[in-house]
């Protein structure tokens, strides 16, 4: 988990690497008529460090929670990228993540769309969000923020123990800092003397959203639903 990540030390969050090249995956064209049709609302989840591939516990929790308050299961894409120890390979969320938004919203301009993470995920999700690549940190080793107009494709950012500036300034690791148009559309869910979101240093906390403490993920389920139809505050 993260916490164990700010206990020993380890290495930075692959935003600040230099891209080594990535091999493309290409797989069988589709036909349209096999095509499958676009979801009304679709989660894009990225989970903690060290949880297997998937939408992890907290994800999960927060799928079943959105569920049961929208009626029914949305699409989900679980954010493909190591969620490494290292912290190393972070970029590949942020890269995948918004690659997945950006096709979604191309491809499916009608469907609305609930990004999430938890902990290291949040923290992805955190800069795909961003309107501009954080001080200090070369354009060309980053994906590009999204466009402008990909955020009215977004209904709601619900992130998890997000790390804060004290976190990420542990990790030598640059704030994050959710664009403006994300802004009002965004809910940074922090469990009390969480040591990674708050200023507390409760680090069992930090463990606690998918099972011991169910408020945290009823209160973004409730936040997603309520952007999701329309309904601010």
């Amino acid at each position: 988990m993260f916490v164990r990540d700010i206990i020993n030390s380890l290495g930075p969050l692959a935003v600040t690497a230099v891209a080594t090249g990535a091999a493309t995956l290409v797989g069988p064209i589709i036909p349209a008529a096999e095509a499958e049709p676009c979801p009304d609302t679709e989660l894009v989840f990225a989970r903690g460090t060290g949880e297997p591939p998937g939408l992890g516990p907290t994800g999960q929790a927060f799928l079943n929670a959105l569920t049961t308050r929208i009626g029914t299961g949305p699409a989900v894409y679980a954010v493909d990228y190591p969620a490494s120890d290292q912290w190393d390979t972070g970029v590949d969320g942020i890269r995948d993540a918004g690659a997945h938004v950006v096709s979604r919203a191309t491809t499916c301009p009608s469907t609305k769309m609930v990004l999430g993470g938890y902990s290291q995920g949040a923290a992805v999700m955190g800069f795909v969000t961003s309107a501009q690549v954080p001080d200090g940190v070369d354009p060309a080793t980053v994906p590009k923020p999204l466009d402008p107009e990909v955020a009215d494709h977004v209904a709601a950012v619900v992130l998890f123990a997000m790390p804060n500036e004290r976190a990420m300034n542990f990790l030598n690791e640059p704030t994050i800092v959710i664009g403006p148009l994300y802004q009002t559309k965004t809910l940074p869910v922090c469990a009390a003397e969480d040591a990674v979101c708050s200023d507390g240093m409760n680090f069992a906390a930090h463990d606690s959203y998918a099972d011991e403490d169910p408020t945290m993920v009823q209160q973004g389920a409730d936040f997603a639903a309520r952007q999701l139809q329309g309904r601010v505050g």
